[in-house]
């Protein structure tokens, strides 16, 4: 239990009526899990507006409402918090809840389009790898040193991040790398948490369903930079357009990461081979298993902010070598018939090009490259005309198939992406609606050397579709397919 005043501490506040000297079990935003004693913060979502519900948390024996406009009807022995934004109270009233967490460990944030998961989570691998006790707050998982939780969002609710990292603490962990989602900055999840660092690391085309321009999904982004404090570091991508625009207002120590350009960490690819990247790093040669182009960037993120950190040069060297890859990130294996597969998350534009350009610059061109791709509904539709054209154009023979439909009608998302084929790629072009089916053709037309493409998915064990969710896993299902091959 908690007092109310206590967890109050540093909420911007229009009024209160009742006591704050009053103790709380819980902070609750969900009014249908609301128990006697707990605090009921109303939100206002984008379908479902807390405020709606707060007669109902009320009944079900919430003591304190927090809302940014007060009941008409107010109940005598209940406390209302009035306030300008919930989202950002919420978040800093779950930091008070737990302690501020946060400042007891060194957290890392990671934000941009793509490689947030990948940069996360082989920086909790290597920091592991180094004998620290480490926390994870991920797309794939959360991890509490060794122990693993499923994860549901790129950013949890700031409840969720904030009892995680008092787990961490009650744990001994040391170091937490988290990725930051635009959706999480926006709805202020991650307000009053402590950063020792944040990393950007690319901006492409994503989330406009949500963000009505990309100035503004770029400008969100910034947010996170612009809070962090003087005692934090900010690591950027500069050969992305935007890196220096992240580091305009933030009043973090600025370094730079590139392949290209001009920057404090540089890298240059030596050679890149299904087997891994050879790079020079600095002043230093490296070999990685990881591949791709793609890859090399995130190795330099992950190399500077070890640095960055407090790790030996050499140490950080050493371990790099020795970091798997992530799950559903260019993930693959090689039949007994030499039919290459591989699952990657690519879902924007830009994640597509990159893996398929990392393909075909390690293919010789005498095999096929079969790519098996499809759109999330619900979603940026603008996008999928993009990737219907990068598939079409960078793959000898496309299957366009379901993702996650969700609500949609899967035969319309494939529409939408085959709007984007060109007419001298029609006839690599076959639509088949049925994942599991895309999958096995897949494998049925491939021969000895061929690569097969899956993307979209990745890391995902589940397919969505009107509102349930079923087993699916990209990464099982064509290694099932390939192994009858060798029957």
């Amino acid at each position: 239990m908690k007092i109310l005043k206590d967890i109050l501490y540093k909420v911007s506040i229009d009024a209160v009526v009742g006591s704050t000297n009053v103790s709380v079990r819980a902070m609750v935003f969900d009014s249908r899990i609301v128990k006697k004693g707990d605090a009921f913060v109303a939100l206002r979502g984008t379908t479902v507006d807390g405020h709606d519900y707060i007669e109902n948390a009320i009944a079900q024996g919430a003591v304190a409402i927090v809302c940014e406009v007060l009941p008409q009807k107010l109940i005598k022995n209940v406390t209302y918090i009035e306030v300008k934004d919930s989202n950002k109270a919420l978040a800093i009233m779950a930091s008070n809840f737990y302690g501020a967490p946060s400042e007891n460990l060194k957290l890392v944030g990671v934000t941009g389009t793509n490689g947030k998961t990948t940069v996360a989570s082989l920086l909790y691998q290597l920091f592991n790898k180094a004998g620290y006790k480490v926390g994870l707050l991920s797309t794939v998982k959360i991890m509490v040193d060794d122990r693993e939780y499923k994860a549901t969002h790129t950013t949890p609710d700031s409840i969720t991040i904030n009892r995680y990292l008092k787990e961490m603490n009650d744990a001994g962990v040391e170091f937490c790398f988290m990725e930051v989602s635009s959706h999480g900055i926006h709805q202020k999840r991650i307000e009053g948490l402590c950063f020792e660092g944040g990393i950007f690391t690319n901006l492409t085309h994503d989330h406009l369903d949500y963000h009505n321009t990309f100035a503004e999904y770029r400008d969100v982004k910034k947010q996170f930079f612009d809070g962090l404090s003087y005692k934090a570091f900010a690591l950027v991508n500069v050969d992305d357009k935007n890196g220096l625009f992240m580091l305009q207002n933030t009043k973090a120590r600025k370094f730079t990461y590139a392949l290209k350009g001009y920057a404090d960490y540089k890298a240059q690819i030596l050679e890149n081979q299904l087997g891994g990247l050879l790079l020079k790093l600095n002043d230093n040669e490296l070999w990685t298993k990881l591949i791709g182009s793609f890859n090399a960037y995130n190795v330099l993120a992950i190399y500077a902010t070890a640095e960055l950190l407090g790790l030996e040069k050499v140490e950080i060297l050493r371990l790099i070598s020795e970091l798997e890859s992530v799950s559903g990130r260019f993930q693959y294996l090689i039949s007994d018939e030499k039919i290459t597969a591989i699952v990657d998350y690519a879902h924007t534009p830009d994640a597509l090009k990159n893996v398929l350009e990392t393909i075909n610059s390690i293919r010789t061109k005498n095999e096929e490259l079969i790519t098996v791709i499809g759109c999330g509904g619900n979603r940026d539709k603008t996008k999928r005309p993009k990737m219907g054209n990068i598939a079409s154009t960078l793959s000898t023979k496309v299957i366009f198939t379901s993702d996650n439909p969700r609500s949609e009608v899967p035969e319309t998302i494939i529409e939408d992406i085959e709007r984007g084929v060109e007419p001298q790629n029609f006839k690599k072009v076959v639509s088949i609606t049925d994942r599991r089916q895309a999958i096995k053709t897949a494998c049925q037309i491939a021969n000895a050397n061929d690569i097969i493409l899956i993307a979209g998915k990745g890391h995902e064990t589940y397919q969505e579709i009107n509102g349930q969710r079923f087993d699916f896993d990209d990464f099982k299902i064509v290694k099932e397919y390939l192994k009858e091959l060798q029957k």
